[in-house]
């Protein structure tokens, strides 16, 4: 895109009635609550720990730094990146369920993203923190339109925590099949890659989306991180072995960060039109026509081990990730993202009381513990 065209582009600027809470939205709330403890309480019973309510399993842990791509433009110096600046990053790839499950039940992926040692004025319950947390996933729109169809789904997905491992195999493989069918006529199912019929591709070739927007000072955004070097962006769409390989992912993520690291850019795309651009409805997809995304960060990691038994303590175990966790000026925005404020708080202190282990947002990548 060129200099001229960004320059055409006319962000809107933030008003509160912009945001429409949705009906009972409080009842939605507490059901959403309940749903995810539920799940957790299943897992508790099951696996004998307390794990996340979603995004149970972890791939790759990885940590690196971020740098603040220097004299952006006004519209983009927002919140964090008003000044330039390298900060510690960790990452944490992982995939939807609430239980821990083999590969080969494949379903949609997700990607954390928690800057360390940030500092400004800071959203409620994040006051005494020095974080900002970006919670991504592996599309551009959440799968609900409403935080009544997000409660639906997650129900959804709570009714088959306690079904046998065979059983979602054999699911999931039976939905790749449809989804792949469904692919090949030009469209695409939320429902079915959910369910466990997402191909089973590289997690590590995927771009990341927060689907949802976020304040971004004066404006409004969403968020997409998005592999720049070849070696990332030759794994997109490249199958994984996952029959017979019950952590085929992390022996994926593995290899490739045993002989190289990654980079990434992180980018925004500025609300220009809330026709389009609605911020209630997170199910509709921004055109990117009106309003591209443009880098305002790059995140490398170097070689490292990807996963094993000492990050997941420190970061599946000592760390919870929540759009919540952050500035004032990048507030989540929107029924769905208002909705994860107190499921995420719920989930997180769920597992504190089960693990006895508190949990303290790091104000330094030490804070972490990571294995030396």
């Amino acid at each position: 895109m060129t200099a001229r065209s960004e320059a055409a582009i006319r962000p809107l600027l933030y008003q509160p009635e912009f945001e429409q809470p949705e009906p009972q939205e409080r009842a939605t709330e507490d059901g959403l609550v309940a749903t995810l403890r539920s799940i957790s309480e299943t897992t508790l019973k099951e696996e004998g720990r307390a794990l996340r309510s979603v995004h149970a399993k972890s791939h790759a842990l990885l940590q690196g730094e971020m740098t603040v791509v220097p004299d952006l433009p006004p519209e983009l110096a927002q919140g964090l990146f008003a000044g330039t600046g390298t900060y510690p990053v960790i990452m944490r790839l992982s995939t939807i369920p609430g239980d821990v499950l083999d590969d080969d039940v494949s379903v949609p992926r997700g990607l954390a993203l928690k800057v360390i040692g940030v500092e400004g004025e800071r959203l409620p319950g994040s006051e005494t923190e020095a974080v900002q947390d970006f919670v991504l996933v592996n599309g551009p729109v959440f799968a609900a339109r409403t935080g009544k169809a997000f409660l639906g789904n997650l129900k959804l997905l709570a009714a088959t925590t306690d079904k046998g491992h065979f059983l979602k195999k054999a699911l999931s493989y039976t939905l790749r099949g449809i989804e792949s069918a469904v692919e090949r006529v030009g469209g695409e199912s939320a429902t079915l890659k959910q369910l466990g019929g997402h191909p089973a591709t590289h997690p590590l070739g995927e771009t990341y989306f927060s689907a949802a927007p976020i304040l971004f000072g004066d404006f409004m955004a969403k968020v997409q991180l998005v592999p720049v070097i070849p070696e990332l962006t030759g794994l997109t769409d490249q199958p994984v072995k996952v029959f017979g390989h019950p952590d085929g992912l992390r022996e994926a993520c593995n290899d490739f960060f045993s002989h190289q690291g990654g980079r990434w850019e992180l980018r925004v795309q500025l609300c220009t039109d809330l026709e389009t651009m609605p911020i209630e409805d997170a199910s509709v997809e921004w055109p990117e026509k009106q309003s591209p995304y443009r880098t305002v960060a790059t995140i490398s990691a170097p070689s490292q081990i990807a996963w094993d038994e000492g990050k997941s303590r420190a970061i599946d175990d000592g760390q919870s990730f929540s759009p919540w966790h952050g500035l004032a000026a990048h507030r989540p925005l929107g029924s769905i993202m208002r909705l994860r404020k107190a499921a995420y708080r719920s989930s997180a202190r769920f597992r504190s009381e089960h693990s006895g282990c508190p949990m303290h947002q790091p104000r330094k990548l030490e804070d972490v513990e990571l294995p030396a």
